[in-house]
């Protein structure tokens, strides 16, 4: 990354950070909340609507006009906005399912996606999960970058603040999407897509009348999310099309793995599951893997072999290039 790229970065955060501790004192609420409203602001460059004194919302709107959205590309703002959500987890204290995936596991997983769609006009992305929208906007740019691909994208996010958080890093980024505030589950009609990419929440799914009407829900008890997710998300895919999940690294050692891999027989192939590196999880149980899947259809075939294996560490770049070259081989010669 360049210097000047780290200085917008920083340069951002800092309006970004500014405008919120403001609003976080004067309204006396939490880091996140006032996040949500300054990046909401900062589009307009105007502080008057945010119900603050005339001092302070003359304070904000100084700091936006510092914000031209012309000296920006939608990465650094990504980065930026990634920094301040990560700032309001910490201070916030923010529950786990607010944890953004970090950017060397989505830029492997964009790698992946773009050696498989590498000779595609176009390609459209669904997150079922999306969180705040890092992971899909990470993507949605690497793609741009790489391919000169601009995705057609869709999120679909239950959480309210999670949510306002995805539609505004998704417009102050320019990036067009198609954006649901409502729980995947409960079926939401979403488009059908080349390509889904989750990182999938872990643990159980609350509503078992909701669960009901998938095959993988569980006989007794609560279902897995993660696994009511993957079957819509690949109810959501194309034949042929591929499935790109961060799952527990165990996803297949577990009792309620039966009813997934039963589902799985004759619909699905699954093509990869690759271990990330142990060191980016604080033990062995929690561990996660991305797990490649593909629709059965048009010209989708079982991969033979299946590709299987643990990434080296990320630090060691020369273990890591030549697996990553391992997984090109791979691609074209037993997947595509």
């Amino acid at each position: 990354m360049s210097v000047l790229t780290e200085e917008q970065i920083e340069r951002f955060f800092n309006i970004l950070n500014e405008s919120s501790e403001i609003i976080q004192k004067a309204k006396d609420q939490s880091y996140l909340d006032s996040l949500i409203e300054t990046l909401d602001a900062v589009q307009d460059g105007d502080g008057r609507h945010l119900g603050l004194t005339a001092s302070d919302a003359q304070r904000v709107t100084n700091i936006y006009a510092k914000f031209n959205r012309d000296d920006y590309d939608a990465e650094t703002l990504r980065k930026s906005i990634q920094m301040a959500i990560l700032k309001a987890i910490r201070l916030d204290k923010i529950q786990a399912n607010y944890q953004i995936t970090p950017d060397t596991i989505a830029n492997v997983i964009g790698y992946i996606v773009a050696g498989i769609f590498n000779d595609k006009k176009q390609i459209s992305l669904l997150d079922p999960a999306m969180g705040t929208g890092n992971l899909l906007t990470a993507i949605y740019n690497q793609l741009d970058r790489s391919l000169g691909v601009k995705p057609t994208v869709s999120g679909i996010e239950n959480d309210d603040a999670m949510f306002e958080l995805a539609a505004s890093s998704f417009e102050i980024q320019h990036i067009h999407a198609e954006l649901f505030h409502e729980d995947a589950i409960q079926n939401v009609l979403a488009p059908v897509v080349d390509a889904v990419i989750s990182d999938l929440p872990i643990g159980y799914y609350p509503i078992d009348a909701n669960a009901k009407g998938f095959n993988t829900h569980s006989e007794t008890g609560h279902s897995y999310v993660h696994h009511l997710l993957i079957e819509y998300s690949m109810n959501h895919v194309k034949k042929g099309g591929f499935g790109f999940f961060l799952v527990p690294s165990q996803l297949f050692q577990t009792e309620e793995a039966k009813q997934l891999l039963k589902w799985m027989q004759g619909r699905i192939y699954l093509q990869g599951l690759l271990n990330l590196p142990g060191e980016l999880f604080e033990n062995k149980a929690a561990q996660k893997a991305i797990l490649i899947l593909q629709n059965t259809g048009e010209k989708a075939k079982q991969s033979n072999p299946v590709m299987l294996g643990e990434f080296p560490s990320f630090k060691d770049q020369t273990a890591f290039k030549k697996f990553l070259t391992e997984i090109d081989d791979w691609q074209q010669r037993d997947l595509l």
